[in-house]
């Protein structure tokens, strides 16, 4: 008797252990069918940490409205950070099933100007007034939009920063690239011209954090690695203006200095004599006229020439100054395209090796000529989605990571039409 309970036993296990087996195969059984990678998948894997990249777990309320205000509309950079947006917007509106009125609203805004500081801040203003759950931006001028932000936290409306980065205390998180990405394009240009002599720098700004931070990483990067390099001249983008009065006058012979002195003091003078309206004063007036209207007129004299003169031209005259030049480095797109087109304007583009930022159609045309020997190419469209990923964590208070490094790759003539580095170039 107590052999066959144990046989029945016996059998009873073996029927659960096949029909668990069988359970498991079924499973386990591959259908043939895998997940469709996203052509933007190489864009999205940069991006460290990788929650930046993951919409799991986002799950926004219907209506969610992520405000993202950049810094310029019409440039290759960042239509494709407008790009990486609208793609987050899509997936995420996808994931949730939210279409029609249900949709989030996740917008982006920027002035047509990459140097208008006044214009952005408005944009802030008028987005700040539509209350949107969190607004994300990339300040021109890190300074300039202190007073709203502390408005926006007064009113509940978290900030998180992208492309650069923003002093205020209150910024929750930054998606931008690394700072080693000047670092190791210094580097590429020093070893380009030998590790000795003199190169120059085209920063695009002299105000926002990520230009200040580029022009530092280059500069900390030759001084600590490359001891016989020397940066001879740094010229800001935002400053052509006044460098085009200055290079005028030094041309014409005149001390720009002296004559605006002397014309600001004549103004100063006319306006005091019109507002005691004393014919002493007048008298006074009449007495200095003379003097300043020689000023007036080299003042005159020099702001007409300046205004003709273009941006490649006075970054030609000032590259020219240095006859040794070996090495010039672009901080953004426009500053590489400049640094090109102002070595060519002086003569000087077989002497100098020109390397740089970004790659849109201009910059990657020069890399193929020869004109541009290496790029930093960001991934703008991965900073793009990863910014929208972080203002849905902001919103649904899940935590964020400080920073956010959205990645960069190195290109030249010898990769540029390699698979993995096609993703990163854009026209």
């Amino acid at each position: 008797m107590k052999k066959r309970l144990v046989s029945a036993a016996l059998a009873m296990c073996t029927v659960t252990a096949l029909c668990a087996c069988s359970q498991k195969e079924e499973e386990d059984i591959f259908t043939g069918e895998v997940a469709e990678r996203p052509p933007y998948q190489d864009n999205l894997d940069l991006i460290s940490p990788s929650a930046y990249s993951d919409l799991d777990g986002l799950d926004l309320k219907p209506g969610t409205y992520i405000s993202v205000i950049g810094k310029e509309t019409d440039s290759p950079y960042w239509q494709q950070v407008k790009a990486g947006v609208q793609q987050a917007a899509d997936d995420l509106n996808e994931m949730l099933g939210y279409s029609g009125g249900d949709s989030l609203k996740i917008t982006f805004n920027a002035p047509a100007d990459g140097e208008d500081i006044d214009e952005q801040v408005n944009i802030l203003d008028e987005e700040m007034a539509r209350y949107p759950d969190v607004i994300a931006i990339a300040s021109i001028d890190e300074e300039a939009s202190a007073v709203q932000f502390d408005l926006a936290a007064e009113n509940g409306i978290p900030i998180v920063a992208f492309d650069s980065g923003n002093n205020y205390q209150g910024i929750l998180c930054t998606c931008r690239t690394d700072n080693s990405a000047a670092a190791e394009g210094a580097s590429k240009l020093c070893e380009a011209v030998g590790d000795d002599g003199e190169i120059a720098l085209i920063v695009h700004d002299s105000v926002s954090e990520n230009g200040k931070e580029r022009e530092n990483g280059i500069k900390e990067e030759i001084e600590k690695n490359h001891p016989g390099v020397t940066v001879v001249e740094t010229i800001y983008m935002d400053k052509l203006d006044e460098m085009k009065r200055s290079a005028v006058a030094e041309q014409l012979g005149i001390d720009l200095e002296k004559i605006t002195a002397a014309a600001e003091e004549a103004q100063e003078e006319q306006a005091a004599a019109q507002e005691e309206n004393s014919g002493e004063e007048n008298a006074a007036e009449s007495g200095s006229e003379d003097a300043s209207e020689e000023e007036s007129e080299e003042l005159e004299q020099v702001d007409a020439q300046a205004e003709s003169m273009s941006d490649a031209d006075v970054i030609a005259y000032y590259l020219g100054k240095h006859p040794e030049l070996k090495g010039c480095f672009g901080t953004n797109d426009a500053s590489t395209q400049l640094a090109v087109s102002a070595l060519d304007t002086a003569g000087m583009t077989d002497a100098v090796t020109v390397m740089g930022f970004d790659a849109g159609a201009d910059q990657l045309a020069s890399l193929e000529s020869g004109d541009v020997d290496g790029l930093v190419v960001q991934n703008p469209f991965g900073m793009g989605y990863a910014t929208v990923i972080a203002g849905a964590r902001t919103v649904l208070e899940i935590g964020n990571e400080a920073e956010v490094d959205t990645g960069y790759v190195w290109v030249d003539q010898s990769n540029m039409e390699d698979d993995n580095i096609q993703a990163f170039l854009y026209e």
